[in-house]
């Protein structure tokens, strides 16, 4: 990034753009989106958003003294009366050209490193660990952008408020500094919103991996079709990015049945993982699940490994089958990915386990979907000496479907429910906790014996750690590592495992 960014470079990268007004030579000092950090020399992309324009911000932020103005074709009319002398740029579409724009801008930072692209319904941020850890056992320089934290060695990582990827500007700052310090693979979740927004175009893949996909996000989505296009869009990737003697290879779970179609999706090399697939190449056998984690080995047509997991359950073993394939394709061998399989010591608001003393299991998972919800509880069920307790509830605004799915997983799974809130945004919170009760009690459960609703979610959690005997045990779904509860517009600063230890304290238990 030593030499000045002109727009007549960007142009260079921009096929079809064109500077309808301004000085090609001027030079551009930044690249934003967010029209509040948009200051002198920044070249500003206006995105139509889903509730405000970003065209709109176009006066002020010229009149703030940014040197460029990324524009749509179809506002190009209106911009010829903008205050100040800002290059003006106009693209087909704009979210589709700032992630170009911003690689072109960061010197393409993805070039100068591996990367590997984590997506799938469940698993993402397991999995993402798991395989830093294995990386890191072999000697290897590794940085993460995931959903729950940032992971950069020596530096000050973060933990992010919300589920999502950043937009292609961040992203693209991010791979930056991972470069600059000199970073053998980067780790990249992604999500399919980042995948059908753009954010992570240019973000130049060369290991693609797939954990599952089940009928989540459709409200975004629509259709699952849709939904598992958006992910396919990783694997496509793989046959676009830069050439960096690094082997392109799609790593899936060849146990779920979507595992061919991400394979088609790309001509890369591929590696098949799972548990019941006879055409896996890495395959789990003699596994041994405990409450405090699992052992098993690893098979591959390359040998064996004995490996060991901080984290209990099944899909744990999954996780770390996927991070073990994706380790091979990385050229990692057998005995650090044993290694870094074991030294991990498990992800944060992941089958989390709060211990202040008290005579019952507390457990805090993020599980938010009907299928997670009923994994955990199955795998739970199996550790529950007692009463097995879950207290959980689903996000407003959202795909309806997940009320149904929570409701009916905890029907079938917990001797007791209690339906709370969950980020319950613009609606009423109290309807859709009785929305969830309604499908549990549709699926023959009786309200006031099997589950209550509780709309306040610390009054939920206070509940259940009363009713909770010695040997029972109480999960806390749907939250996770989150940090924030929605209500409205605002964000309430909320963590589930604060406020379940703050709840065990007030019964005496510290």
């Amino acid at each position: 990034m030593t030499e000045p960014r002109t727009i007549a470079s960007l142009l260079a990268e921009l096929p079809g753009a064109t500077l309808i007004r301004g000085d090609a030579t001027r030079v551009v000092t930044g690249v934003e989106h967010d029209s509040r950090r948009a200051g002198p020399g920044s070249l500003f992309a206006a995105i139509p958003g889903f509730t405000v324009d970003g065209h709109t911000f176009l006066p002020a932020v010229s009149e703030a003294g940014a040197a460029a103005l990324l524009v749509q074709q179809d506002h190009a009319s209106t911009v010829g009366t903008l205050p100040g002398d800002p290059a003006i740029i106009a693209v087909k579409d704009t979210r589709a050209a700032l992630a170009p724009a911003s690689a072109w801008f960061y010197g393409h930072p993805g070039r100068e490193l591996g990367v590997i692209g984590v997506t799938g319904t469940d698993g993402k941020t397991t999995t993402s660990h798991l395989l830093t850890s294995v990386l890191e056992a072999a000697g290897l320089a590794v940085r993460r952008l995931a959903t729950v934290d940032v992971h950069l060695p020596g530096e000050e990582g973060h933990v992010t408020d919300r589920m999502t990827t950043p937009e292609a500007n961040e992203v693209q700052r991010l791979l930056r500094r991972m470069a600059d310090a000199g970073c053998d693979w980067a780790i990249v979740e992604s999500t399919s919103h980042g995948l059908a927004l753009h954010r992570l175009d240019c973000v130049e893949y060369d290991v693609a991996l797939f954990t599952n996909i089940t009928g989540d996000h459709l409200d975004f989505h629509k259709t699952f079709e849709a939904y598992r296009e958006a992910k396919g869009r990783l694997f496509e990737a793989l046959d676009t990015s830069a050439d960096k003697g690094i082997p392109k290879t799609a790593v899936v779970n060849d146990d779920d049945p979507s595992a061919n179609y991400m394979l088609e999706r790309s001509s890369a090399g591929a590696i098949r993982y799972g548990l019941d697939s006879r055409e896996a190449d890495v395959v789990a056998r003699n596994i041994m699940l405990r409450p405090d984690g699992s052992d098993f080995r690893i098979v591959t047509a390359h040998g064996a490994v004995e490996a060991s997991i901080r984290l209990p359950a099944i899909f744990n073993v999954m996780n770390a089958l996927a991070a073990a394939s994706a380790g091979l394709a990385a050229g990692v061998g057998l005995a650090s990915i044993a290694q870094g399989l074991t030294e991990n010591p498990g992800v944060a608001g992941r089958m989390e386990r709060i211990q202040a003393g008290q005579p019952f299991e507390v457990i805090v998972d993020y599980a938010h979907t009907g299928d997670a919800v009923r994994k955990v509880l199955e795998v739970l069920r199996q550790l529950t000496q007692g009463r097995l307790t879950i207290v959980v509830g689903a996000a407003g605004e959202r795909d309806p479907g997940r009320r149904f799915g929570v409701g009916r997983a905890a029907a079938a799974g917990a001797d007791f429910a209690i339906f709370t809130s969950e980020d319950p945004r613009s609606e009423d919170p109290a309807a859709i906790v009785r929305e969830i009760g309604d499908h549990a009690a549709n699926a023959g459960r009786e309200r006031g014996t099997d589950f209550i609703e509780i709309e306040d979610r610390r009054e939920a959690i206070a509940e259940a750690f009363k009713r909770a005997a010695p040997g029972d045990l109480v999960v806390i779904c749907g939250k996770g590592h989150e940090k924030s509860m929605i209500y409205g517009t605002q964000s309430r600063p909320w963590d589930d495992r604060q406020v379940a230890r703050e709840e065990l304290a007030k019964l005496g238990y510290a």
